[in-house]
């Protein structure tokens, strides 16, 4: 049964925001043969039926591991006789629909939906199980625009209102002391959009830079003569922070713990596919999002991207809570709460079986 009608703890100028983008995006991804799975708890062991898994994940260089567990057969390979499907999301509030309407089982998220459904869902509905990818995110903007202080009546881009690249910049420009506010107003006017919108927009000069991630960060540069004022793993811990992680529901977690090992193992082996080979993993990459979305990037700017992003199976579970601490304090969320939103187990019985050092949640 999916979950009962979430509890926003979102404020209410971001519900209103929110609440038109999922009903929009809401995906409708079903599978009708849910009773082998449903029947079926641990099945890799002898005689137990397979399984079929549900895994969601985007077309975007961020989701790299995803895009080349699948392409590469790897995650298939790991679930052995197990069955994979896929479905595929332009944004986290449709993967979090599908996985609360009970459309797929796991998906590949930024932090902050994953942050939004644990508190809609009381702490009942998902879980993070493993990392997946760091870095690829910051502020580009026209080159007059030399210093923070710049920024003063500025126009700045994010992808959506309360999502992690707006957490971020809106931290960052209220530790340069600037007031800001959730309707454009302040210092700095605040304008979320689609990140194609943001491209045009700052082709245009309609606005003067955006906080964005990779490949659009790349993009702002290559084809806009944009200029890095921040990259975000500056400003991170050994410039290390989460922007994409791997979820499960909570229910297919507990039925089936040994399906989720496979699927962090089959994401383990594409991490160690774009370290040994990263020409071929790019390429993956890439003809990956040009079978989805039909058109993929610009080799020189996958190259670019994939520069600036690393592919881990630690959460870098820090770096979610400090996310969290700062979106409420910017007022979009009312609780920092995160307690209970990782279970490890998985990740780490797999990382002390390959000789590796085990992961905080």
């Amino acid at each position: 049964m999916p979950p009962s009608r979430p509890k926003s703890p979102l404020r209410r100028v971001v519900l209103a925001v929110a609440g038109v983008m999922l009903l929009a995006g809401l995906a409708a991804c079903s599978d009708d043969s849910r009773s082998t799975t449903a029947a079926a708890s641990g099945g890799t062991s002898s005689g137990s039926a397979p399984v079929t898994v549900r895994l969601g994940y985007f077309p975007n260089v961020t989701h790299a591991p995803a895009i080349i567990g699948v392409e590469n057969g790897l995650f298939q390979q790991a679930l052995g006789q197990n069955k994979l499907e896929t479905a595929t999301f332009n944004a986290g509030p449709e993967a979090i629909d599908a996985l609360f309407a009970d459309s797929i089982d796991a998906t590949f998220i930024g932090p902050n939906p994953a942050v939004n459904a644990f508190q809609q869902s009381d702490g009942d509905a998902i879980r993070i199980v493993a990392g997946s990818t760091s870095g690829g995110a910051g502020l580009v903007v026209k080159p007059e625009i030399t210093s923070p202080s710049d920024l003063k009546g500025k126009r700045i881009a994010t992808p959506q209102l309360g999502n992690t690249q707006d957490v971020a910049l809106r931290a960052y420009l209220t530790s340069q002391g600037f007031k800001i506010d959730t309707s454009g107003g302040g210092d700095v006017s605040i304008i979320p959009q689609a990140n194609a919108d943001t491209l045009t927009q700052f082709a245009t000069g309609d606005i003067d830079g955006a906080w964005v991630p990779e490949p659009f960060f790349t993009r702002m540069q290559q084809e806009s003569g944009g200029k890095v004022l921040v990259n975000e793993k500056t400003l991170w811990p050994n410039g290390q922070f989460v922007t994409t992680q791997l979820i499960v529901a909570t229910k297919f977690l507990n039925a089936h713990p040994d399906v989720v090992l496979d699927l962090i193992k089959g994401e383990d082996q594409a991490i160690k596919f774009i370290a040994d080979s990263p020409a071929e993993a790019q390429k993956a990459t890439n003809d990956g999002i040009g079978k989805i979305s039909g058109k993929p990037l610009k080799d020189a700017v996958v190259t670019a991207a994939f520069g600036n992003l690393s592919f881990t199976l630690d959460p870098i579970a820090s770096s979610l809570r400090k996310s969290a601490q700062d979106a409420k304090e910017v007022g979009l969320l009312e609780n920092a709460n995160v307690d209970g939103i990782y279970d490890l187990s998985q990740l780490n019985q797999y990382l002390k079986g390959a000789g590796q050092p085990e992961v905080q949640g």
